[in-house]
């Protein structure tokens, strides 16, 4: 049996075996008595399958969060491809590793790899030429470092992936400073608030095998105040850091949802603020724009009705 390919390039008929993350595992009721339904990760996307026979049996095999060996056959139901399981069972590292299995290969992932992003943030930061914002920024890639490689931006909405915080800041950093060029702004500002906007997902969010889920402090306080915190934490603990300075940075992380009705507790009130807000929800929208016409089933132009965005997207032909 042949392997099969990765989720973003199954079609239907494809008849194989793969490792995968098992993010989801239901039990479901039917006439004839029960079905499994799954929902199983790769780096490239998500799929649902279902294990029709020998439900018993193959549910002891594994449990939600598992990595998982999965024999299945793809078919097309109700416009989506799916995949209907034959044979699971949990991964068996050092015997399955000889087969190909990697753990980062069964995990959503950004599309650039961590490294090239990683090293193109360290060139942002080296390029500001304000000591006391290059030291702040130095210190947060020191201690957050490793943390900031493996973060998703959030738990469904945009970037929602093994490095989409940090795929999502560099992004950021680099439209900002064009448009502070443009707009004769502080590019220094702009880039520490790239950097700095959603630090506090960090903390928001815990992620652990591709998965996401919201923190106590993120349901409790939220990464706009945790991200003032840890600004305002670190900055005091930088001699000298002048308190004018101090005080835009946090601004930044502030206002960068750009009005209050969209969570922002100030609104933006410098031109660097405004950058920042603006770059912020161009790249996030963007990010749900890909993703919903990449994931969308329906034949035609056009995708169907996008509830968050609220509007059907153009595909071409």
């Amino acid at each position: 049996m042949n392997r099969l390919p990765r989720l973003d390039a199954i079609e239907p008929e494809s008849v194989g075996w793969g490792f995968f993350l098992c993010v989801l595992k239901l039990r479901r009721p039917t006439r004839g008595g029960e079905i499994l339904l799954l929902t199983l990760q790769d780096a490239s996307g998500q799929v649902t399958a279902k294990i029709l026979d020998n439900v018993e049996q193959l549910a002891s095999e594994f449990a939600s969060t598992d990595y998982v060996k999965v024999e299945a056959h793809a078919v097309r139901y109700q416009g989506k491809l799916e995949l209907i399981v034959s044979h699971i069972r949990r991964v068996i590292p050092d015997h399955d590793r000889l087969e190909g299995f990697r753990e980062e290969e069964c995990v959503l992932s950004a599309p650039r790899s961590v490294d090239e992003m990683w090293a193109e943030l360290e060139s942002h930061v080296q390029a500001v030429g304000d000591r006391h914002i290059r030291v702040l920024l130095n210190r947060v890639l020191a201690d957050h470092g490793a943390q900031l490689r493996e973060s998703p931006a959030a738990q469904t909405v945009h970037h929602a992936y093994r490095g989409g915080l940090l795929e999502h800041s560099v992004r950021l950093i680099g439209l900002a400073r064009g448009l502070a060029r443009a707009y004769d702004a502080n590019e220094d500002l702009v880039i520490a608030g790239g950097l700095l906007h959603d630090i506090g997902k960090l903390q928001e969010l815990d992620y652990d095998r591709g998965v996401t889920s919201y923190s106590r402090d993120g349901n409790l306080v939220g990464h706009i105040g945790l991200g003032l915190i840890l600004v305002r934490e670190m900055t005091a603990g930088i001699a000298g850091f002048p308190t004018e300075l101090r005080a835009q940075l946090e601004h930044l992380v502030l206002a960068h949802h750009g009005a209050k009705e969209r969570g922002s507790p100030v609104e933006p009130k410098t031109p660097e603020a405004f950058i920042l807000a603006a770059v912020d929800d161009l790249d996030a929208t963007l990010n749900q724009v890909r993703r919903a016409i990449r994931e969308d089933s329906e034949t035609g132009e056009f995708t169907a009705w996008h509830r968050r965005l609220g509007r059907v997207l153009y595909k071409g032909n």
